[in-house]
């Protein structure tokens, strides 16, 4: 059986717990979804989508 989770979901779980258990402050989250908005509509977005793409690709081909 495969999970399927969606970056996002990730990202928002790993945030969540970093704001509670590593004290991550809710401005330094707020500036890194910034940053993030900023890279989506940047030049690079195609080269991390695909890194992302790739890294997914090899994290799923792994046999456990």
């Amino acid at each position: 059986m495969a999970l399927s989770i969606s970056a996002v979901v990730l990202f928002a779980i790993i945030v969540f717990i970093l704001i509670n258990k590593s004290g991550l402050k809710a401005g330094h989250a707020i500036v890194c979804v910034l940053l993030g908005f900023y890279l989506a509509s940047s030049s690079i977005a195609p080269t991390i989508t695909e890194l992302t793409t790739s890294v997914a690709g090899m994290l799923g081909d792994i046999k456990f």
